[in-house]
């Protein structure tokens, strides 16, 4: 079975980039299937709310020294490949470098076959290591937060992916938009509604809900299944991998 690369990616920052990768993530692994979280923003938001402690190398020291991806088992099917601050040098060191945006393709070439998913937290840019991320993509998700009307960004970052399909990487797609942090407000209902109205099927099925266990979760070092299973959060997320499994096999 062909591994899916799945891209977790918004320009603007607190929509649920990271959350999504460590429940999904969580949630696949605990199904039994072995996944691999790639975290590639440079503030290490999915490292540290996933691992304990300060890693001994990071994705940084493989973009730009030429080593091996450093993945850290967490649990028996669920793998991690950390991040830290030097990550937000990466875009000038590999400014000169050859085939700079696909430097993390190449990367998980060797190891990308022993997992069934790959889930790559992005960081709230359109710079090189977005670039890197859907260049190495089967999938994208879009997660996209319901309050003010987002079509502007949406637009702007579907040029984006449009472009790395015709220069880089044909069979990246956005597989579908994620509403988060959603509210069940007149702004909240008006939003969702135009989303469908001009996106339809793109949009996930599955809302993720508003909900405090989300924020907490992270500070525990835990996922949201764990830290809360009868929670909104892990609810919805439990809900929306069993969509996204649909929608990307």
């Amino acid at each position: 079975m062909e591994t899916k690369i799945i891209s977790v990616a918004n320009h603007k920052g607190g929509v649920g980039k990271t959350t999504t990768v460590a429940s999904v993530g969580s949630i696949l692994a605990s199904q039994g299937h072995r996944v691999l979280m790639i975290d590639m923003d440079a503030q290490a938001n999915l490292t540290s709310s996933m691992l304990n402690g300060d890693p001994e190398s990071t994705v940084y020291s493989a973009l730009t020294g030429n080593e091996q991806l450093p993945i850290v088992s967490l649990s028996e099917n669920l793998f991690l490949v950390p991040a830290s601050l030097q990550l937000s040098m990466a875009d000038l060191e590999l400014a000169s470098a050859m085939a700079r945006e696909r430097i993390l393709s190449e990367l998980l070439e060797p190891v990308k076959g022993e997992f069934e998913y790959v889930l790559i937290d992005c960081p709230p840019s359109l710079g090189l290591l977005t670039l890197n991320a859907l260049t190495a993509s089967t999938d994208i998700i879009i997660p996209l937060v319901a309050e003010v009307l987002p079509f502007k960004g949406l637009a702007m970052m579907n040029n984006f992916i449009r472009m790395v399909q015709k220069k880089l990487n044909e069979r990246a797609h956005v597989t579908g938009i994620l509403i988060t942090r959603w509210e069940n407000t007149k702004l909240g209902r008006g939003v969702e509604s135009q989303l469908r109205e001009s996106l339809g099927s793109k949009v996930f099925t599955t809302k993720i809900r508003k909900n405090v266990s989300l924020a907490e979760a992270p500070y525990e070092v835990k996922d949201i299944v764990t830290y809360a299973p009868k929670s909104n959060g892990a609810a919805d997320y439990m809900e929306f991998v069993s969509e996204l499994v649909e929608k990307v096999n």
